[in-house]
């Protein structure tokens, strides 16, 4: 079957459609995304075809919305909710931290929770401290939640396709800087399985870990690092809990080196986990010490120089490589 080229919202919206055509307890619950489509206009023309009982235009209450999701859930539904913007994953964290983590542990697996949180992350938008916030690692410390970051729109659509047919809670994490990013996705019906890393580029003198918006800068970079003979292996890691650990144990094997690239603020961040994972394990393959490179420590700013100064951008990527490996 040929392929198509898509933007990265254009194939979640491909998701979410064909999985509410095929099963009729898939249902969209979130703020402004019936007539509006959405803050980032994801959710466009949905509830034109599936109605208003299936596309469910809700007030402005995360906790609402992320408790609505777990009751249906657990009654048989699998409900898709949209957070606006993941800061306000702060607003419903009891909901899905307390609740839908542990239902499924708590009743020795009698009940179940198959629903989606998705919601969008990130800087670059000039949105301020309130609207622009990287949280997801908070979430990977739970038990019985999964989160997945998909860095393309090939992975972005075969995610949250396996994530609506789940049975535990997804975090789905959008980065609003690839809402408009293009990518092929073929004609007929595939999924990605929850768990599974890929390598994006291959390379043989270190390895750069990263997911969501921290893909496309590391492959850039990798492009500039070999126009100077350094040949970077690109990592996406797609999913976060669960993690692919084989994956990146084996890729640091082979390039001896490992740099993790994250959005969120450097400390306590998900690189460190990555950073002790190779650590424990690969340690005798290393030549050089595992680098986080993260965010900075403050609030994301509205000064659009600023906000780019406070996550690492390509430059900054091809800087810290050159270090490690020259």
């Amino acid at each position: 079957m040929p392929n198509k080229t898509v933007t990265y919202a254009e194939a979640i919206r491909e998701a979410l459609r064909e999985e509410m055509r095929r099963d009729p307890a898939v249902f969209l619950i979130g703020e402004d995304i019936g007539v509006y489509g959405g803050a980032f206009g994801v959710t466009q023309g949905l509830i034109e075809e599936f109605g208003e009982e299936r596309v469910i235009d809700t007030p402005i209450s995360e906790a609402a919305i992320a408790g609505a999701a777990i009751g249906a859930s657990l009654v048989g539904m699998r409900p898709v909710a949209e957070i606006m913007f993941f800061d306000f994953m702060t607003l419903c964290a009891d909901q899905v931290v307390n609740q839908a983590a542990k239902i499924r542990f708590m009743f020795g697996g009698k009940a179940k929770v198959p629903m989606v949180l998705r919601s969008p992350v990130g800087s670059g938008t000039g949105a301020a401290g309130h609207h622009s916030g990287s949280l997801e690692s908070w979430f990977t410390h739970i038990p019985g939640l999964k989160v997945v970051a998909p860095a393309t729109p090939y992975d972005a659509k075969g995610l949250l396709k396996s994530a609506i047919r789940d049975d535990n809670p997804v975090l789905f994490v959008e980065h609003k800087l690839l809402y408009r990013t293009k990518g092929e996705i073929p004609e007929e019906d595939y999924q990605i399985p929850i768990g599974k890393g890929e390598i994006k580029h291959q390379g043989k003198d270190v390895t750069l870990i990263a997911y969501s918006i921290m893909v496309p800068r590391s492959l850039e970079a990798a492009k500039i690092l070999a126009q100077q003979g350094i040949e970077a292996e690109v990592l996406d890691l797609r999913s976060l809990r669960p993690l692919d650990e084989e994956l990146i144990l084996q890729s640091v094997r082979k390039t001896n080196r490992a740099m993790v690239i994250y959005e969120p603020s450097k400390f306590g961040a998900f690189g460190a986990e990555i950073a002790a994972l190779i650590m424990e394990k690969a340690f005798d393959y290393l030549d050089a010490p595992v680098i986080r490179l993260g965010g900075e420590e403050m609030p994301p700013p509205y000064n659009p120089n600023l906000e780019k100064k406070l996550v690492p951008q390509v430059e900054d990527i091809v800087r810290s490589v050159r270090e490690m490996v020259i």
